[in-house]
């Protein structure tokens, strides 16, 4: 399956609901008519419905505010995650309308396991090795904060929660006993997707073929696990040598946060 519409139908079929759905028995997931709330005591809140809403004008507008309201007495932020595909077309508008800030767009690519796997060959000083170690994580999201040129500490919590998910694979490459770059794999269970996360790498060691090789790694993982789709949210770094790897767009996505 290639034709960019059949791939969204199966995302939205199979995938789309792991955005709400949650494993962790901190979390606590309550529905609000059509979207999805997830909460959890001490992590930035989440909202997300299917893709088409089924609400409009003033009823959208309510359903935004009940949102607002319950994290407004929490006192904690959350996003509300959208895609461009979804209906009604101006929830983003009315997002912004209730003070939520874009985090940015990012582009949705699906391709196929058995097409990423190819070995990828590395200069000697470069390896790649799983962990589920907490001391590796912390270096990996500092790692990653360097790379980004922003503070994404906030990642350690939920990949310390996640380091023993069966269903979470952690990749990091290596060189020079410094942790260069950083992945994850996060099956969807039940489904034919896997989500990849990460791949952030240093400046330095751009270029040489560490993202490919991250990207072929977890399909190797994913395909030991009955996977066939490799979905990522993309940024517009990454799109392009997703789409030469053969990742086909087939929507985009953007986050937008409220702050109390």
């Amino acid at each position: 399956m290639t034709d960019a519409a059949a791939l969204l139908r199966a995302f939205d079929d199979q995938a789309r609901s792991a955005e709400w759905t949650s494993r962790d028995p901190e979390a606590t997931v309550d529905r609000d008519g059509p979207v999805h709330r997830v909460s959890w005591p001490q992590r930035q809140g989440f909202v997300a419905g299917s893709p088409d809403l089924g609400v409009t004008g003033r009823d959208l507008d309510e359903l935004i505010a009940r949102q607002r309201d319950f994290f407004q007495a929490r006192g904690q932020d959350f996003e509300w995650k959208t895609w461009g595909h979804d209906s009604p077309a101006d929830l983003p508008e009315r997002l912004v309308q209730a003070s939520f800030e874009s985090d940015g767009r990012e582009t949705v690519l699906i391709g196929r396991a058995a097409e990423m796997a190819a070995p990828v060959r590395l200069e000697e000083r470069i390896t790649l090795r799983e962990t589920r170690d907490e001391a590796d994580i912390r270096k990996a999201v500092a790692s990653s904060s360097e790379a980004f040129g922003k503070d994404v500490s906030y990642l350690v919590d939920y990949l310390v929660e996640k380091k023993d998910d069966p269903d979470t694979v952690i990749v990091l490459a290596e060189a020079q006993n410094r942790i260069v770059s950083s992945a994850r794999l996060e099956v969807v269970k039940g489904t034919a997707f896997a989500g990849l996360w990460g791949g952030s790498t240093l400046a330095e060691w751009r270029g040489k073929g560490i993202y490919r090789a991250l990207i072929a790694h977890r399909a190797e993982v994913a395909l030991r696990r009955g996977v066939e789709y490799l979905q990522v949210d993309a940024t517009e770094d990454s799109r392009p040598i997703l789409e030469r790897l053969g990742f086909v767009a087939v929507t985009t996505t953007t986050g937008y946060v409220w702050t109390p």
